[in-house]
């Protein structure tokens, strides 16, 4: 076992969940955080917040696991205060492809990609969501949903 894989195993079990961010140095991918361990620790669905900057992405996803471990549990499609300051947020289910695509740590954890995830979904500043007509090329290529359309 590699010495980042036993941290891991040690933050699940301190906290519930380790959270990984990964960031393009050269600002052509979109940032992205996600949650390894919340499905085993909680029995709730991995996260993943795509388009924010990694101390953003990883504050989101540790305030998400410790919602669900107070046994808070989150549907697509609903909006969700609490998570950014004056704005609600969606949930959407992450296809089986971009687990494995984003989510290599958690797909090590549990042993490959059949594990359940959720993306957490912002709006933009306007409230606009990625979806939308109005949402603009540039936000949409920041936060590109994982699953499909969400409603």
């Amino acid at each position: 076992m590699k010495d980042y894989e036993r941290n891991i195993l040690k933050n699940i079990e301190e906290y519930g969940c380790s959270v990984t961010s990964v960031f393009d140095p050269n600002e052509n991918e979109p940032p992205f955080s996600y949650s390894i361990g919340v499905a085993k620790s909680s029995g709730a669905p991995e996260v993943i917040v795509v388009g924010l900057k990694p101390e953003m992405g990883h504050w989101l996803v540790n305030e998400y696991n410790n919602r669900v471990r107070k046994g808070e549990r989150f549907a697509p499609g609903v909006l969700y205060l609490g998570f950014l300051e004056g704005f609600a947020v969606q949930f959407g289910p992450v296809s089986r492809e971009h687990r494995e695509e984003y989510m290599r740590s958690a797909t090590w954890l549990h042993g490959g990609p059949e594990f359940e995830a959720v993306q957490l979904i912002w709006p933009s500043t306007s409230g606009v969501w990625p979806w939308e007509p109005a949402a603009g090329e540039w936000f949409r290529s920041n936060q590109p949903l994982l699953a499909g359309e969400t409603s």
